[in-house]
Parts: structure tokens; sequence; C-alpha cells
């Protein structure tokens, strides 16, 4: 298939960008993991109440299918947090278009996008897992061109509704639709991602060092090549003045990072091999909020999307780690501005 035209481009001033993504300044959006019985749903309503009350910029979902921990339906689940809210944004790290319908995620995402009254947020994905796409009738090979298919017929469908008189089922709340972004990190994936215009979302186990030769390698195949586009990222923080808390932290990192490896891409299981400070960020208040001033300056940082919650580390404690880096980390951040 060939790649979107020029004029297709969804590419819009940065500026213009932050306000519709509500980035007037660099903010923090926390990160949930997939949704098990009755306990686990009710732990990820604390936590969605936690952010609502700590007035971050967003919570995000990731969509993953056929494993412990993960989050097959995330724009149902979100649907529930936006029930619950008021003021706070909804994401998807990877809603893996190749799976479904077009037009029934269009659908699905309009609707969404209604009933939040336009604080949804939309990251895209093509999935890379072989027998999650097999599953769903995915040749792995044709993941690419399916998600550009799907994509131009979502942005199609939302064009032709939206310009209708009188709302319909597949109006957006956000006009055009609702902001989108592209999970990517091979060269293929960017170069996606840059040809529609649309910021890259970074993945919680690139280095540091890799996101920014990476931002480098989307920039270069953006329509406008000088132009530039919002700066997203996921990534584990972990905060606390106990030093055996931090050192427990790490442990369950490290387990949970050698535990992922297995059926990973080969470039990610590089990225892993890297040593955890470049690609998570665990420290006492004061050194979290210096390793974050740095990257906030080599990334440019728009959205951190912040991970606190680690599999060793009780509930409570991690419940500390975010207040303690909305708090006490955070608006240190924000004030630097990337100076």
């Amino acid at each position: 298939m060939s790649a979107p035209a020029p004029s297709d481009s969804l590419l819009v001033d940065r500026s213009v960008a932050r306000r519709t993504w509500g980035l007037e300044q660099p903010s923090l959006g926390l990160s949930l993991g997939g949704t098990h019985g009755a306990d686990q749903a009710a732990a990820h309503r604390r936590w969605v109440g936690l952010a609502e009350e700590l007035s971050l910029h967003s919570v995000w979902l990731p969509e993953m299918h056929f494993q412990p921990g993960v989050c097959p339906a995330p724009l149902v689940e979100l649907a529930g947090y936006a029930a619950i809210t008021e003021r706070l944004r909804f994401g998807t790290t990877s809603l893996l278009l190749p799976l479904h319908p077009p037009e029934k995620i269009a659908a699905e995402i309009a609707t969404l996008d209604q009933l939040s009254q336009g604080r949804l947020l939309i990251g895209l994905g093509r999935g890379f897992q072989k027998p999650m796409l097999e599953a769903f009738g995915v040749p792995p090979a044709e993941k690419r061109d399916r998600f550009d298919e799907a994509l131009d017929r979502i942005l199609a469908l939302w064009r032709e509704h939206n310009a209708r008189e009188g709302r319909t089922p597949l109006s957006t709340a956000q006009q055009p639709h609702p902001p989108l972004a592209v999970a990517a990190f091979g060269p293929k994936g960017l170069a996606q991602a840059a040809r529609r215009g649309l910021p890259y979302l970074a993945s919680p186990v690139e280095t540091f060092d890799q996101i920014a030769a990476n931002q480098e390698r989307h920039r270069a195949g953006l329509p406008d090549p000088s132009g530039s586009v919002l700066s997203l990222a996921l990534r584990t923080v972990f905060v606390s003045d106990d030093a055996a808390l931090l050192e427990a932290a790490r442990a369950s990192l490290e387990a949970e990072m050698a535990g992922r490896r297995k059926g990973m891409p080969k470039a990610v299981n590089e990225a892993l091999e890297s040593p955890l400070e470049a690609r998570a960020v665990i420290g006492t208040p004061d050194a979290v909020r210096e390793r974050l001033i740095g990257i906030r300056r080599q990334l440019d940082l728009d959205l951190l999307v912040a991970r606190p919650q680690l599999a060793k580390i009780e509930r409570s404690a991690a419940e500390e780690s975010l207040r303690l880096l909305e708090r006490d980390v955070w608006p240190a951040v924000v004030e630097d501005g990337g100076r």
C-alpha cells in the first residue's frame, strides 16, 4: 500500500497540538495495566481517583491479549473511568488497529469521546506478537498495511459524520477528531507515524538516548522535516526517601523486565539489556527531580506518562511515590521549562 500523500498529513503547529492535547505546560499522566477480577478493578478505580485528586493530565491503558495482566478492551475500561471523573483525560497507549474492523473502532472512539465530553486521547499501534496477530486472523507481514487502511477508513468516517447536520453516533466531540499518536519503536513504525504527521509515543523500555535518536528519525520523516510534533513518553518512575524501598523497587523492575523478554522484538530485547538507569527513574525526590529535568531538556518532553506500580512494592508506597512525584518533583521540571 502506498504511503499517505503529504496532503493527507495530520501535522499541525506544535503550539496548536499542545492546546489540543491540553498540554500548555509539561504534564504528568498515569499508566495503568490490565484489569482482572473485582479486586483489581476496584484498585484501578482507586488509581483513577488519585489521578483526578492530584490533577494529573491523563490516565492511559494499553491493548494486549492472551496474557496475564493485560487489557483486552481499553475503550470499555476507559468508559467506566470517564463516568466517575470530571476533568481527567483518558488515553490508549496502543489501540491495535489491525485487529478490529475500522467501522467498529471509529464508532467506539466517537462514542467515548462524546460520553467523556472530549477528554479522549488515542494512541494507536499495530501489535508485534505473532501468535496474537494470527489469533485475530492478521498475517504479521500485513499488519502495517492493515494499520494504514484502517486509519484511512476511520478518518474518512469521522470527516463524513462531523460534516453532517446534527449529531450522529460517529460524530466526535473533539474536532476534527480526538488527538492521535502512534506507538512506535523500530524504524518502520517511526516512519509510519511520521508520514501522517503524528507524534510517536515512546515505549516504556526504550532508553532515553534511544528516544532522542528515534525523535530525530521521526522528525526526518515528517511531511515538513523542519517542523516538530509533541514529545510523549511512558516511563517507570518511583520516588521515595526510603533506601530499602528504592532497592526493592529496582529489584522488582529488573525481575519484571527479565520476565518480559520472551517473544519480544530484537530491538526491545536490546533495549532491555541496557542499565536500569538508562530506561527508568528510581530515586529520592532530589535525585528524581534532577534526572527528570535533564530528561525534559534532552527530549523537550510535553507529556510523561509515569508508572509507579511495581509487583513487589506495596500499593501504599506506590501511591506515595505518585504523590511525591506530583508534589515535590514535577513542579521543578515545569519551572525549568527545558532551559
